[in-house]
């Protein structure tokens, strides 16, 4: 045998095939010529196989056990796809163009049934599927370029929960065959044969992601930041160009790079790691390679995968490197789970590949006892398997295993080479050497690649064991693995997806004993009873304090220990209890599961009520089933009754203790409150936040100064707004009760209730720890001409919700840019939270916080600065916001902005009065234009330029005019007079103001008759004596002589019979002087100017 040649060092991971799908495939009978597999998806649980008979067999995974078989007679299975985050869901497509969704039921033991059928497709070709991330949604693409999306209901939710209302819908056409789609976040992306677009599902907005197209079948995905430093990062977007390029771009459709990989790729192909034939690498360089990458997929730890016919390609875009290539022949698809494949041969075969690093392949092929191919690896990849860290995989002892196993015969080359890596290996380092002293010699230990160390018990021989798994040929790889099954299958979510094969490592430790605390890990029975026999005592100790101070006299109250010390108190709760208080608290807690099961049961019956069509689209009907659900609500989780101990308690208590009474509901404020954020645990104390609070407090009293004077005239005090609920509310019932909740406010705002009903106002306040802040936000905005106090007392529960974030700190530092850095590092953001945290940039900073809101878009919108900011200070906002796009996208997005199109005028308004000059200097006291005012400069005036150019109807036109000329903005006037046909009053304005200039270029108003010639003449001789005599007086630092340059020539008949004369000739020009009775005596050069043209017009005759 020859010597096996040394991969080089930059190669470090491997393609392997350690499973065969052969007898699989002749079990489900599709290796015959009649029958093939067309499609495949994979998931945690299963692989699904479509076939060109309409079938769809569902494979599961552990074991590879076929569970069902969906049958299609709409043609055969063209596409396939596995719901991400709940697999009891599937959705597949047929050649008729038919997209069908399956519920299989299998927890309940039913039958699986379609829940959901689109013909939107009939007659194209379906390429591409695509789950939502959190929702039952399937987004479709087809070979014409439409893409859809298919609602799914389930019947896990109850009767009637399975409706749905508009079940399909489009999103939108593209101008191509759709080749990929990708979903993440609220954001789908598409694309086609010419480019990539990405579209907000939400907001139904739309972007191309960079500006050049392509010819060819080109993927796109999302490329995921979830790991160390990146974490919370919002994803990348990678899409495929011609020559072997990628683009990297923002989650925002922004190109931010180019990776070049036609140079990388012309190092030599790594082998196949496969049983079907021993591994071949050839060292000889190959020419750079120009591919075409038709679809590109998220692999493993930060990977990209990509295929063609005939090779797989997996880039690190990182770091912009090959990780590999390999050779595959007749590839189809491939589906990938972590860092797993699946391909799909022409042939109609299949095969599973597993991305894994040297050292780990050589340990996998250890203990499926395949010599040579381990052997074979350990010599390639020598550079990986002699390091100390391959140690923990690959101990000396295995390697020196593997050389006795090896034939003298037959492998003596091999042998050689093998003597010759084991040679070169190195040990543990000398901190693990350090460690492993402190050790006791009853044990041993491994070290993961996360630096902890493993402990290993001897006494009962296991390393014995485990090396005899090795040795001892008898006992099969299947029965070796039954006896690791306790390591979960579900605990793999918890690594790394590249390291996904080290959890087959692991189970080859057989029964580990743990002596290290490892949170992650299961704990003893032993451990878990006494953790819960603690916890029940920690309660009943809390529980028993908090009615002993409920019963004391507030001065005579006494704080109880800091949550933050929950541990020290869960040791020191081994206090006596007598049997009688014990039996108080016990009735406390049954009367609180008694509350919760009643709320739980007029919530459900609230819901079932609602998803009928006929109740939710009826507001009378919703109404009243809401007002039937309110009683209980208001009984069960409402504030406590004025009169009763624990309300005149909680009253009267110092806001610190009125925190201590919520602490049961601490961790449900947390879940309802949240940024997406890392934030820092509350204490009872709450110190920083009452310090924070103090700082605040001036800020939110004016959000609330509405509605605390309407309170005072009436009497009463504001009610406060409740962040947190007065009882722990299980995940599953706050879901529903947010939705009924929601759309309450909902409905009592927007619709006149009777004195006797929860109003809007009083609702949002008492139960705002219930409600969906997002949807509130909307609410608010829409209702804040009548109803301001909507708003601030929605921003007022807000700001006390994102007290306790990190960046308030950062806030209270007075630095405006290390505050709005520290917001930047918040992404995704969520509207809500965000928006408290403007509100301090805000009363902070002013203005210049405000001109900063603009990098925050769409996320923040215009409106609700608007209802933030002062008028001016808006006005910059908007400037800045708009001034950030294309100059050839400004129009338009401007328009998108206008919601509704009643804030054109207001804008204009705005834009005219603020920054502008003054009346007097613009306008003669009888409101005519000053000579040459529309020279002055405009504060606003590229955002003006903008206003008077959307699209509007005459009315508005109309107004806009007006409002032009009462404040003195001449030349938006003469546009719109232009746009309105008022020619007469542009023709008279442009006199006044005698400046030429504005009768030429694209916005002049240049005379089109004969008849306009006449009158612009004559307008022209009576303004020309009023303009001799006009003297300007400039305003922000303009003045005549500052502004003269930017302006025309003057308005005079010489001059406009010369532009005449260009125009229709010079005779008809003189006719036109004439007849409009103007004796004008021309000058040398105007007459030379008109021979010239005599001269030119007899030529061009």
């Amino acid at each position: 045998m020859p010597l096996t040649p040394v991969v080089p060092e930059n190669h470090s991971h491997v393609l392997a095939e350690f499973d065969c799908l052969d007898p699989l495939l002749s079990a489900l009978r599709l290796d015959s010529g009649r029958l093939k597999c067309t499609c495949l998806a994979v998931s945690r649980k299963w692989l699904a196989l479509g076939t060109s008979a309409g079938g769809l067999h569902l494979i599961q995974r552990e074991g590879w056990k076929q569970r069902l078989i969906l049958t299609h007679k709409e043609g055969s299975i063209t596409q396939v796809a596995c719901c991400p985050h709940d697999e009891d869901f599937i959705a597949v497509s047929t050649s008729q163009g038919l997209v069908a969704v399956w519920e299989l039921q299998l927890e309940r033991r039913g039958r699986p049934e379609r829940v959901s059928v689109s013909w939107e497709h009939r007659g194209q070709s379906i390429t591409a599927l695509c789950w939502d991330t959190s929702t039952l949604r399937v987004f479709v693409g087809d070979s014409g370029g439409k893409v859809s999306f298919l609602r799914a209901g389930s019947s896990k939710l109850g009767k009637g929960s399975a409706f749905v209302i508009f079940p399909v819908q489009t999103v939108t056409t593209v101008d191509s065959r759709v080749v990929q789609l990708g979903y993440q976040d609220g954001r789908l992306l598409v694309s086609s044969l010419s480019r990539c677009y990405l579209c907000d599902t939400d907001r139904e907005k739309f972007w191309r992601v960079g500006n050049k197209e392509r010819d060819g079948e080109y993927g796109a995905c999302f490329f995921p930041q979830n790991k160390g430093l990146l974490l919370g990062q919002p994803p990348l977007l990678y899409c495929a160009r011609p020559g072997s390029r990628i683009w990297e771009a923002s989650f925002n459709g922004e190109v931010l790079s180019t990776h070049q990989f036609k140079q990388l790729l012309a190092c030599p192909p790594l082998p196949l790691i496969t049983y079907r034939n021993e591994p071949n690498y050839n060292p000889v360089h190959k020419t750079p390679q120009s591919v075409a990458f038709p679809k590109l997929l998220y692999l493993g730890d930060q990977n990209l995968l990509t295929w063609t016919d005939s090779a797989i390609y997996i880039f690190t875009p990182q770091t912009g490197q090959v990780l590999l290539w390999s050779e595959v022949k007749d590839l189809v698809d491939v589906a990938v789970y972590r860092s797993e494949l699946f391909c799909l041969h022409g042939s109609g075969h299949l095969s599973h590949l597993s991305l894994l690093s040297a050292e780990r392949c050589v340990e996998r092929l250890l203990r499926r006892e395949s010599w040579s191919l381990a052997a074979a690896v350990c010599c390639m990849f020598q550079h990986a398997v002699t390091t100390s860290r391959a140690r923990k995989s690959v101990p000396i002892d295995r390697l020196e295993h593997l050389r006795s196993q090896l034939s003298s015969s037959t492998d003596l080359e091999m042998i050689s080479q093998l003597e010759e890596v084991i040679s070169k290996l190195e040990p543990l380092d000398s901190a693990s050497s350090s460690r492993r002293s402190s050790i006791s010699s009853h044990e041993s230990f491994n070290v993961l690649d996360c630096g902890i160390y493993r402990v290993i018990s001897r006494r009962g021989s296991q390393s014995d064991e485990e090396t005899g798994s090795l040795i001892n040929p008898s006992t099969s790889e299947e029965e070796r693995l039954k006896e690791f099954s306790f390591v979960q299958e579900d605990d793999q979510g918890d690594h790394d997806p590249q390291s996904s094969e080290r959890m087959e490592a692991e189970r080859s430790d057989q029964g580990l004993q743990f002596h290290l605390p490892l949170s992650f890990r299961p704990k003893p029975p032993r451990v878990a009873l006494q953790a819960v026999k603690d916890s029940v005592s920690s309660f009943v100790k809390k529980t028993t304090e908090k009615i002993n101070t409920l019963q004391m006299n507030s001065e005579l109250f006494q704080r109880p220990e800091l949550r933050e010390g929950g541990q020290a108190e869960i040791s020191a709760t081994a206090a006596p209890y007598s049997e009688e208080m014990e039996n108080e608290v016990y009735d406390e807690m049954s009367n609180t599961e008694a509350d919760m099961q009643e709320l739980r049961l007029a919530t459900e019956r609230a819901i079932s009520q609602i998803q009928d069509p006929l109740v939710l689209l009826d507001p009378v009907c919703l109404g009243e089933a809401l007002l039937d659900w309110l009683p209980t609500l208001e009984r069960i989780l409402g504030p406590a009754e004025p009169g009763s101990a624990a309300a005149t308690s909680n009253m009267d208590a110092p806001e610190e203790e009125r925190d201590y009474m919520n602490t049961s509901s601490e961790q449900q404020e947390e879940s309802t409150c949240s940024l997406e954020e890392p934030t820092e645990i509350v204490t009872e104390e709450k110190k920083e936040t009452s310090e924070l609070g103090q700082k605040e407090g001036q800020y939110e009293n004016q959000l609330t100064v509405d509605s605390a004077e309407n309170d005072a005239l009436n009497g009463s005090p504001p009610e406060p707004v409740r962040v947190a609920s007065p009882k722990p509310v299980p995940s599953d019932l706050l879901t529903n009760l947010t939705e009924l909740a929601t759309l309450y406010t909902e409905l009592s705002c927007f619709r006149n209730q009777n004195e006797q009903t929860l109003g809007s106002l009083t609702f949002l306040r008492r139960y705002f720890f219930l409600l969906d802040q997002e949807r509130v936000r909307r609410m608010s905005l829409l209702c804040y001409q009548e109803q301001p106090e909507m708003k601030s007392s929605f921003i007022e529960a807000m700001l006390e919700c994102t007290q306790s974030s990190k960046v308030v700190e950062v806030f209270q530092r007075g630095d405006l840019l290390r505050s709005l850095r520290s917001l930047r590092e918040l992404q995704p953001w969520s509207a809500p939270p965000l928006l408290a945290h403007l509100h301090r940039l805000y009363e902070k900073h002013g203005e210049a916080a405000v001109r900063s809101f603009s990098q925050f878009y769409p996320t923040i919108t215009p409106a609700d600065v608007m209802t933030m900011a002062q008028q001016s200070h808006f006005l910059a906002y908007l400037d800045n916001l708009v001034q950030s796009r294309a100059e050839e996208h400004r129009l338009s997005f401007l328009q998108s902005l206008l919601e509704p199109e009643s804030l054109r005028q207001d804008w204009l308004e705005l834009a005219l009065t603020h920054d502008a000059p003054q009346h007097c200097d613009t306008m003669t006291p009888d409101g005519q234009p000053r000579w040459h005012s529309h020279c002055f400069s405009w504060g606003y005036g590229r955002l003006l330029a903008l206003l008077i150019r959307l699209p509007a109807d005459f009315s508005s036109k109309q107004k806009m005019a007006e409002s032009c000329r009462s404040h003195g903005y001449w030349t938006g006037y003469l546009y719109l007079c232009s746009e309105l046909q008022r020619r007469t009053e542009a023709f008279s304005t442009v006199c006044q103001l005698d400046d030429i200039s504005l009768l030429e270029g694209p916005d002049g108003v240049e005379p089109q008759t004969l008849d306009e010639w006449k009158l612009l003449i004559q307008l022209s001789q009576q303004c020309s004596c009023a303009a001799d005599s006009e003297q300007l007086t400039g305003v922000n630092g303009s003045s005549l002589s500052n502004d003269s340059a930017d302006c025309g020539g003057k308005i005079s008949p010489e001059n406009l019979t010369l532009m005449l004369a260009r125009t229709a000739g010079p005779d008809r020009a003189l006719e036109v002087l004439e007849d409009c009775g103007v004796q004008l005596v021309l000058s040398p050069h105007s007459k030379l100017v008109c021979e010239l043209l005599r001269v030119t017009e007899k030529r061009q005759r």
